[in-house]
Parts: C-alpha cells; structure tokens; sequence
C-alpha cells in the first residue's frame, strides 16, 4: 500500500505531512501555490526519498481549481501539459494525479481523461485515480501504469465517490480517516490511500494514518518502485 498527499499549494502543513507519506502529488504552482513553491516542495521530495508525482489542476486561483471550467478536450491537454513539463524539469515524476474539479472531470468524461492520459503517457508514467472511473479506464486505454486511489480523509458515498465538500462530515477526524484507510487498503480494491494537505489537522490526519497503517500491519512504500 502506498500514502499519498496533495501538497505544494502553499498550506501550511507539508514540511509536518512529509515524514509519513510515500508519494508527493506536487501541485504545479497554477490552481494555487507558486512555482517557487512548487520547486522547494519537489526538492524537499528528493531529499527526502518521497516520490513525486504532478498534480496538475484548472487554471483557478480563486477557486482552489475546484470550479468546473468547461475547458475542452484539446484545451486540458494544452494546460496539463504545460504544468507536467514544468514539475518534470525539476524532478523525476512517477505518475499525474489531476486535481480537485479536473479530477472530478477526467472521473467522469472519457475525452478529458484520454487528453490527461496521452500526457502521461508522453512522459512515460502513469495516472492515478478511484478505481472503476474514466482516469485508470484511459491509462489502461494507452497502456500506461493505473494506480487506484482511494482516500482516507473524506466521506465516501455508496459508488465509491467522494462526498461534496459542502456536505457535513465530508472531512473526516483522525480517527475516522484511520479507520478508512485500514478498511481501504485491507479490501484489495486500492494501491494508494490519499490525505488532503490543505484539510484542517492534515499533519495530524497523516501521522494517525500512517500509525494505523503499521498498527495494523500494512506494509507501505513507493509506487513506482525505487
């Protein structure tokens, strides 16, 4: 099993999130943070043996990139390659992880993932995300790696997708997100678990999961392997 975390978007807590993750999805300094940021977070990666992958969002800074934009399937291929070149020529990636409403959009609409999909593939690495969706069906479309993500900190509604932020309870305590991510990775349907850097508690949320995981004696490391 591996333990991911959406980090580099200027939060807060990423230097406190690091020592208990195996995978950075390093945001590329567009839907927040700052290419600065963006650097530092993926260095920091390097040194500290912490895979990276790109975390490419919607060109949204007021809206966290959790806003649907509309973008064709042209144009998401235009920004995510943009931002997966950027984060690339500073540090080796493992994988893309899309985020908040582009990742929303690639779940569910077959083109948007396919342009996301040939960007990987470009790249010569995979693409994460929940199991039984359009993002792993275009990986296993162009043949590249398909990680199953599922996520430890928020609510999960019956399909397996993520409840509305705006929903009570959508982000789980320390002790529920715990919880989830033993029954997550003891039911054999995910390869990663992810933590949202940017919750509140995150780096209290990360530590928990990561002790719950090794309590319960769940193995844990890198994706891509070394």
């Amino acid at each position: 099993m591996n333990l991911n975390a959406d980090l580099g978007e200027g939060a807060g807590s990423d230097e406190a999130i690091l020592p208990h993750i195996d995978s950075a999805n390093v945001g590329c300094g567009v839907h927040a943070g700052s290419a600065s940021i963006t650097i530092a977070t993926a260095e920091r990666c390097r040194k500290l043996g912490i895979e990276v992958g790109a975390h490419p969002g919607y060109d949204d800074r007021a809206g966290f990139g959790r806003e649907e934009l509309g973008l064709s399937a042209d144009e998401i291929e235009a920004l995510v390659s943009f931002q997966v070149a950027g984060i690339a020529a500073i540090a080796p990636i493992a994988y893309i992880k899309p985020h908040g409403a582009l990742y929303h959009r690639c779940q569910s609409d077959p083109a948007a993932a396919d342009a996301v999909a040939r960007v990987a593939k470009a790249h010569g690495v995979g693409l994460m995300g929940q199991p039984a969706l359009e993002l792993l069906a275009a990986a296993r479309r162009a043949h590249i790696p398909a990680y199953r993500e599922g996520f430890a900190d928020r609510l999960l509604l019956d399909d397996g997708s993520l409840a509305p932020r705006s929903q009570p309870g959508a982000v789980l305590d320390a002790r529920a997100a715990s919880a989830q991510a033993v029954r997550l990775a003891r039911s054999g349907q995910f390869d990663t678990i992810c933590i949202h850097g940017d919750s509140p508690g995150a780096a209290v949320v990360a530590a928990a999961v990561r002790g719950a995981l090794r309590d319960a004696r769940i193995e844990t490391g890198k994706l891509a392997g070394a």
